[in-house]
């Protein structure tokens, strides 16, 4: 996959809604989650952009995902918000969610909403800058299929578990920050196994326990856990709060992202909004903080590389993989 094409923003999202089209998606479904497809690639989230379409496209048509899903919204109470995603694709539910949390942040001053019967979300960076785009600060975690072992045993429990943040900026873009609870995403496993390329010793270990380069393996075994037994204490508290809190499938009741075959995979995703109750002396603290932490030589603020990106993909179109470009084409001809 060395050979690489360049295509817009606008070409790459009408590329994917048509695929989603022929996969048997609504309109406003297909473009949905081509939007946020595109989105992620843009901000260089590769294991989380075209890369996925192949996947999507191949459950739309086993019916492990309902692409035809329409998720429906409930309140129960004046700031919690529910969201059943009917085994559909997470981004209409998503959407949905975040349209109803920000309007009720905005008057009660913080809302959550949870998800549950929902897909893989993909870049929860996407979602969070959504709410700090309205001036409100944005968390959101997700739960996933099994791939992190509890620490000291081999076998997976939880899922790599992301937590996302974002805070709004007076005159800057937002700053966000987008993690897995995993040394990396499984996306990248995923990406290198399909591009044919070996992964770093740190990243993964294999079913019997030990350090693996081969990304098969990788995805056969365990993702290494950030900082040790404090990831894993992490991704059980997303696990509590992303599955046990909005009613989803635990992480290790989940199939899997990535093939076609297997039931719904049920997962869980949590949304908070908060709204600073003075916005102007919240972003006179918050700057400051900001900074004089880009002004420590070798510093550099969480996200500078996405906003680079995404201005990159604005101007010059986002460059992709010929073959990932080639198979989208053949799935929306």
């Amino acid at each position: 996959m060395s050979d690489v094409e360049t295509i817009s923003l606008s070409e790459a999202r009408s590329l994917m809604t048509r695929a989603f089209l022929a996969a048997g998606a609504p309109e406003a479904t297909a473009a949905s989650v081509a939007a946020a497809l595109v989105q992620a690639e843009a901000e260089g989230q590769v294991g989380h952009g075209f890369s996925r379409l192949s996947d999507y496209v191949a459950q739309a048509k086993s019916g492990k995902v309902d692409a035809r899903a329409v998720p429906q919204l409930s309140k129960p109470s004046t700031t919690a918000i529910h969201v059943d995603a009917r085994n559909g694709f997470a981004y209409p539910a998503l959407d949905l969610a975040s349209e109803t949390l920000i309007e009720t942040a905005q008057t009660h001053g913080s809302a959550f909403a949870t998800i549950a019967n929902s897909h893989h979300c993909g870049a929860l960076s996407v979602q969070v800058d959504r709410i700090a785009q309205a001036g409100l600060v944005g968390i959101m975690m997700a739960n996933t299929p099994k791939a992190i072992a509890p620490w000291g045993a081999k076998d997976a429990m939880f899922g790599t578990n992301p937590i996302a943040f974002a805070v709004p900026r007076a005159d800057e873009p937002a700053m966000v920050i987008d993690l897995s609870l995993s040394v990396v995403a499984r996306g990248k496993v995923m990406h290198a196994k399909k591009s044919g390329k070996a992964i770093p010793e740190a990243w993964a270990f294999d079913a019997e326990g030990n350090p693996t380069t081969d990304p098969e393996a990788a995805l056969a075994g365990t993702m290494a856990p950030i900082g040790g037994a404090k990831g894993t204490a992490l991704a059980l508290m997303v696990e509590i709060l992303a599955a046990s809190m909005t009613g989803a499938n635990r992480s290790t009741e989940m199939s899997s992202f990535f093939t076609a075959d297997g039931p719904p995979t049920g997962a869980g995703q949590l949304l908070m909004a908060l709204k600073p109750h003075d916005s102007a002396g919240f972003s006179a603290r918050l700057e400051p903080l900001l900074s004089d932490i880009a002004g420590l030589e070798g510093a550099r603020l969480p996200g500078t590389r996405r906003i680079a990106s995404l201005e990159g993909a604005q101007e010059i179109g986002l460059s992709v993989p010929k073959a990932y470009l080639d198979l989208a084409r053949e799935l929306a001809d």
